[in-house]
């Protein structure tokens, strides 16, 4: 069973990670609907192995690429500058995220790696482009969390692990719980402002390279086994595509593979800490702070 997206013709969305792994396959599946895609990635030659593998599965170039590093607040702020040049930002998924090293690390400003970069930078990366989302008529953010949230709980008393006892699994879900939050309270906010910008956010189930299509430059598909059900990078983009695309798509909900690891995209039921409005209000001020970013809404585009 496959999910197909609508015709996306004159529309432009904007993938971070977008030059490899799931992230690649939104971003090719974009294109091929006919979507203008911008490929945001910090590396620039592997971005051109994807817009170039992207070509020749299309047959359609990408529109831009952008350099960006989420774990570095200065190239934030110049994606976000680039992204705000163009005419229209109908989508921004929130692809990109980095597993944590075994022992804790922080980023340039002094963030928790997995927090810093998978979910302040792209809190701060939205807070800079909501003037161009805003003036786009049914915009969408797309927030990627985990299936891993299921399976640990939030603390949200110690956002970065800095006194409790560090591990990387626990760094990254801490990661993808924040961005759950962060997706609940921008809906939230988005509704309360009137602003004309859905907040949909979805997981994509377990995806490996080994059972995804071949792109040359991109991943090569190896023969393993497995007890667990799992699916592609090919199909783990197709939960985010279809929160960016669906013409039914509210705003608030939370799209994920059918069977949890794997399945057609489907709307699922969140983590319930990562739907905490307490939680998330508590979040999203902190990370105002720890940013120096101040996220204002644009009232509803007229």
């Amino acid at each position: 069973m496959t999910w197909m997206p609508p015709d996306l013709t004159g529309r432009t969305y904007a993938v971070t990670g977008g030059n490899a792994g799931i992230g690649y396959f939104i971003a090719e599946q974009l294109t091929a609907a006919g979507a203008d895609v911008v490929l945001l990635a910090r590396n620039d030659q592997r971005a051109q192995a994807a817009a170039a593998a992207i070509r020749s599965q299309t047959g359609r170039a990408v529109a831009a690429i952008v350099p960006l590093d989420l774990a570095d607040l200065a190239s934030v702020a110049a994606a976000a500058g680039r992204l705000s040049e163009l005419d229209r930002l109908d989508g921004l998924i929130h692809n990109a995220g980095i597993n944590a090293a075994k022992e804790r690390r922080t980023t340039r400003h002094g963030f928790e790696v997995a927090v810093g970069t998978n979910h302040l930078g792209h809190f701060a990366l939205t807070a800079l482009t909501m003037p161009i989302l805003a003036a786009t008529p049914g915009s969408r953010v797309v927030p990627v969390g985990s299936i891993m949230t299921k399976a640990a709980a939030f603390d949200p008393e110690d956002l970065q692990l800095e006194r409790s006892k560090y591990s990387a699994q626990k760094a990254y879900t801490q990661s993808k719980h924040a961005i759950l939050l962060f997706a609940t309270e921008l809906d939230r906010r988005l509704r309360a402002a009137g602003t004309d910008v859905r907040a949909i956010a979805a997981h994509p189930g377990l995806s490996i390279d080994a059972f995804s299509p071949a792109r040359p430059g991109i991943n090569q598909p190896a023969t393993i086994r497995l007890t667990a059900p799992v699916h592609g990078k090919d199909r783990g983009a197709w939960p985010a595509l279809r929160a960016a695309t669906d013409p039914d798509a509210r705003s608030g909900q939370y799209y994920g593979p059918k069977y949890g690891s794997f399945g057609p995209p489907v709307i699922a039921s969140p983590p319930r800490t990562s739907t905490d409005p307490a939680i998330a209000a508590s979040l999203w001020a902190q990370s105002e702070t720890l940013t120096g970013i101040p996220f204002h809404l644009p009232a509803r585009h007229q």
